[in-house]
């Protein structure tokens, strides 16, 4: 049995015991509302007002799971139909200190995560000597651990014109940020840290940073960032560390974000560009300038690594007039540096329909489509492995797979069936997974919950 399925009567236990403390309440009050009231953005409800009571002092505190199952359908690595799931549960309180201490236009937030289950993509999808690039359930990775994904403070000037913010927490909140209502990474939040993984640490993994941000316009802004580059933050123990040993550098991150309204529709555009400080090893060539398969020894290595991005959103229509239904498009790419990163480009379309039936106007529908490419001096590497090990055979364990690009694509049916609980699911398609055209092209059935207790 996997180790992490053993904690699934503990996770039923506190989910009924929150359920339980909605549905009694406190005492209850005429506008409070009760557990399970889909009108409710919180599954345990108001807690006989205390809730929004609490929320008027300044504290605002949040409990919320997303749930991810994978099944795969046909094709992948492995034949063997199966299903896996993973999770995360997120708790979280975030303070008002206007309202607490009387801070004009400050507020601070600390969260805390965990993760657990098993990924599809990982057993099924992907051949093991190289795996996938994109994951069919995007909830699993980091470290199935606890983490302190969370612990900054934020402070506005000059009516809101500066904001300012530092602590802990990840790039992906603020650079090339993007929502995640789809399943499969490819589609969900910030593209830089699926593919420049090395440098660019993504939820729910955190660091120290700083985030400067100046709205030029009420409509654009541009922010600059400083983050801890520290690979022993990713290390499963180290979810709370908060000391800057084993820093190797820092995250640079600038960008420039623009939302407009067009036909009074809301986009958001954003392009960005980033450099890390921290060495960098090649991707094909040797310190002692041959390619590194042949000499066998150290990497050339590289002062910094960079790239760059460009993310746009934007609604095109409403349905009968409601502004809140309609439909939006979406773009996102990526380039990074050939010399350093093994992805050196990756794009991705799509769109999103909220509100598609009258009858159920908060339901959504989502289509998307990723490209994921290997840097050619990444594959070149491989093919001298091979030839110089003498193994043509695919088939041979000792065979290194060359991975060139993989595809994926997604549709999705969101049942929003209470303001605190939406179910989506899924199906996915994996042309080439992980860039290895020996692989079957593979369908996988998913299903997400999210929801806030």
């Amino acid at each position: 049995m996997n180790k992490y399925t053993t904690k699934a009567p503990a996770r039923l236990q506190l989910i009924g015991r929150l359920s339980m403390l909605g549905a009694l309440g406190l005492a209850g009050t005429a506008q409070a509302t009760d557990a399970f009231d889909a009108n409710s953005p919180w599954m345990s409800g108001d807690w006989g007002g205390t809730r929004t009571e609490l929320l008027n002092k300044g504290y605002d505190f949040s409990l919320e799971y997303v749930g991810e199952v994978g099944s795969n359908l046909k094709g992948g690595y492995d034949h063997d139909t199966t299903a896996r799931y993973s999770d995360q549960f997120a708790l979280g309180v975030k303070f008002d200190l206007q309202k607490i201490l009387g801070w004009n236009d400050a507020e601070a937030k600390i969260t805390i995560t965990e993760r657990s289950g098993r990924n599809i993509s990982n057993d099924r999808i992907g051949d093991p000597r190289g795996g996938t690039f994109s994951s069919s359930q995007e909830v699993w990775g980091r470290g199935q651990t606890y983490r302190l994904t969370q612990m900054w403070i934020k402070q506005k000037y000059f009516d809101g014109a500066l904001d300012v913010k530092v602590g802990r927490f990840g790039p992906g909140e603020e650079f090339n940020s993007f929502p995640c209502d789809f399943q499969n990474l490819a589609f969900c939040g910030s593209q830089v840290g699926n593919w420049a993984g090395s440098v660019w640490y993504n939820w729910p993994v955190s660091q120290w940073a700083l985030r400067v941000k100046y709205h030029l316009t009420p409509d654009v802004y541009a922010q600059i960032g400083a983050f801890e580059q520290n690979p022993s933050n990713l290390d499963r123990q180290n979810g709370f560390k908060l000391s800057g040993s084993g820093t190797k550098g820092v995250l640079l991150p600038v960008e420039l974000v623009w939302t407009p309204k067009v036909n009074d529709l809301p986009g958001e555009y954003r392009v960005g560009y980033y450099k890390s400080s921290a060495q960098a090893d090649d991707v094909y060539e040797g310190a002692d300038g041959q390619a590194q398969p042949i000499s066998g020894g150290a990497y050339k290595s590289h002062d910094s690594k960079h790239g760059w991005w460009v993310v746009a959103q934007q609604q095109l229509t409403t349905h009968n007039g409601d502004k809140n239904r309609g439909l939006s498009i979406f773009a996102n790419a990526t380039v990074h540096d050939k010399a350093t990163n093994y992805i050196d480009n990756y794009q991705q379309f799509g769109f999103t329909y909220k509100g598609p039936f009258d009858a159920r106007p908060k339901d959504d529908i989502g289509i998307g489509v990723a490209r994921i490419h290997v840097n050619d001096d990444a594959q070149d590497q491989r093919r001298l492995v091979n030839d110089l090990s003498g193994i043509t055979d695919y088939d041979n364990p000792g065979y290194l797979p060359v991975q060139s690009t993989e595809y994926n694509a997604e549709i999705y049916y969101g049942f929003h069936l209470a303001n605190w609980l939406t179910v989506r699911p899924n199906l996915q398609y994996v042309k080439h997974p992980g860039g290895i055209d020996k692989v079957d092209d593979a369908i996988v059935a998913g299903l997400k919950i999210q929801s806030s207790f």
